[in-house]
């Protein structure tokens, strides 16, 4: 542990060999904004650990159970623990983020009373293309749309009706305001949904989901996508069965699902922007 205090630390889980490691590391890097970057994996090899000593980012090893929801909270753990961190944000390592995401992140902070989750609106990227808008980007903007209220982002009740139809909640476009939130934010039996549960967990909360209605960041859909290979396997829908019955009644939830699973498609990869 260094003893020194960043404000602000993007975490990037790094898996395996992802040819969009490093275009991810340069748009942290570009950020108009400087804060500290870490990389952590469970699983190391020699690309990961030389794209972290080209630019001389800190680099920990998950020793523990791997997986998403394990690499996240020990993620997590690093830059609360070694960077004394008051906000964090897990950057997936396909993804990229907008230069001005860090500054407009913490001035929405600055702004709120209490936040306990800072999150934006984003793009897709699907075969090097930007992907403004499609069929579940519009949805999901739909649903956030209270959320564009600051007095409404305040309100459990309004934050837990938007989760009861799904999760609008882009995950790695998240900033975790620690000081406010619990210890572990993610459970380890979801592999699909892990995130979605995490916003229920977080929405009974007392303070602010905090919410930037303009695009920060861009979130790829590619073919070895962890989403795409849960729809694959039909994970994804027992998951989200579990989810909405959080919320509904059994019998109400599969009227929800039906609808719900149509989404799935939007991370068919033939899918063109409309």
């Amino acid at each position: 542990m260094d003893g020194k205090m960043h404000k602000h630390t993007f975490v990037i889980c790094a898996y395996k060999e992802s040819p969009y490691l490093e275009e991810c590391v340069n748009s942290l890097i570009r950020q108009t904004k400087k804060e500290n970057i870490l990389i952590i994996t469970s699983t190391p090899n020699p690309y990961i650990e030389g794209i972290a000593e080209k630019y001389q980012i800190r680099y920990f090893v998950n020793e523990g159970k791997g997986g998403i929801t394990e690499d996240w909270n020990f993620g997590y753990k690093c830059a609360k623990e070694k960077c004394h961190s008051d906000y964090i944000t897990i950057a997936h390592q396909d993804d990229v983020y907008e230069k001005g995401y860090l500054s407009a992140v913490l001035r929405s902070a600055k702004q709120a009373e209490h936040p306990l989750i800072i999150f934006g609106d984003y793009y897709e990227i699907r075969d090097g293309q930007r992907i403004l808008k499609n069929k579940i980007l519009n949805i999901k903007r739909l649903m956030l749309l209270p959320l564009r209220i600051r007095g409404l982002q305040r309100s459990r009740w309004v934050r837990r009706r938007i989760l009861s139809f799904g999760s609008p909640i882009c995950c790695p476009s998240v900033t975790f305001v620690t000081n406010n939130l619990p210890e572990v934010i993610f459970e380890n039996h979801y592999r699909a949904c892990e995130d979605w549960e995490a916003w229920e967990k977080l929405s009974g909360l007392k303070g602010e989901f905090v919410y930037i209605p303009r695009l920060i960041m861009g979130h790829r859909i590619h073919e070895d996508s962890e989403t795409t290979a849960a729809i694959g396997d039909n994970k994804r829908t027992a998951e989200e069965l579990e989810m909405f019955c959080k919320f509904w009644p059994e019998w109400f939830a599969r009227l929800l699902l039906r609808q719900y699973s149509k989404g799935q498609q939007s991370n068919e990869l033939e899918q063109t922007a409309k």
